[in-house]
């Protein structure tokens, strides 16, 4: 009776890894801050019961989401810096990008704004005031769609940063925040990133509103062509999703502490 029983025990354990092992799985490289603001926690869940399957979610800056994309290591990237959208696509490693939700970069900043900057509307000439008054300023240093933004408007500054002041922290948004909050530093963020960690930082919007810091993501497949195993079907009904008024009803209606973080493309 006692092996009978370890037996059907044994048979239930394979049923379930064989269950488990049928799902099917699409691989997602995107940015940090869909992650850290708890996006994709409200929006993966009805497309996996949907399609009975599984999103495998790698988290990192746009340029390294970009990176696994060109080699093939997911099926779909969603990232936000449009003109390396643009590269991805036009040398053939990705194709039917589409638009999907907006919001904005802002710049934070200490209560007490020793580069005297808050209030202003032009976010080069605040990074130019940081900059001449050294004060701390942290930056991703991770080629991620932030980085990238933060290195266009240093250069439209006219300024390369550079010294004990400016500090690369090779970091996620999320962490990035806190650090440059401890630190009593400046930081360029995405506003849906700082919305979701307001309640872990001091720091506070001190530029916003400059037409530079508008942040468009873009969901892309990985080009099947290129990489033969891309899951071409359920990547295409992904993108689908994303740009569905089901999706869209989703990244309207997500909020952390009453705001909206995300915008959708009409």
């Amino acid at each position: 009776m006692k092996g009978l029983r370890i037996l059907l025990l044994l048979g239930c354990l394979l049923m379930l890894a064989g269950t488990a092992m049928a799902v099917e799985r699409l691989r997602l490289a995107t940015t940090t801050s869909t992650e850290n603001s708890g996006l994709l926690a409200e929006l993966l869940p009805p497309f996996e019961a949907a399609n009975d399957c599984r999103v495998d979610v790698i988290a990192v800056g746009t340029g390294k989401a970009i990176k696994l994309g060109e080699t093939g290591d997911v099926d779909v990237i969603m990232v936000h810096a449009r003109g390396k959208e643009d590269n991805f696509v036009e040398a053939g490693f990705g194709v039917d990008r589409r638009d999907v939700m907006y919001n904005d970069f802002v710049l934070l900043g200490p209560a007490n704004d020793p580069a005297e900057v808050k209030g202003g509307s032009e976010t080069a000439i605040a990074l130019a005031k940081i900059a001449a008054s050294k004060s701390t300023f942290v930056s991703r240093g991770d080629d991620s769609g932030t980085h990238s933004r933060e290195k266009q408007l240093w250069q439209k500054a006219d300024v390369a940063p550079a010294g004990d002041w400016y500090l690369e922290a090779g970091r996620g948004m999320g962490e990035v925040i806190v650090m440059a909050g401890e630190r009593q530093g400046y930081t360029l963020s995405d506003r849906g990133t700082y919305i979701a960690y307001q309640q872990k930082t001091p720091l506070k919007i001190v530029v916003e509103g400059d037409k530079g810091l508008f942040n468009p993501y873009g969901v892309i497949m990985v080009n099947p062509v290129r990489h033969s195993h891309v899951k071409v079907d359920l990547a295409k009904k992904f993108l689908d999703y994303l740009t569905s008024q089901q999706a869209k009803a989703l990244i309207t209606g997500f909020r952390k502490g009453g705001q909206q973080l995300f915008y959708v493309v009409d």
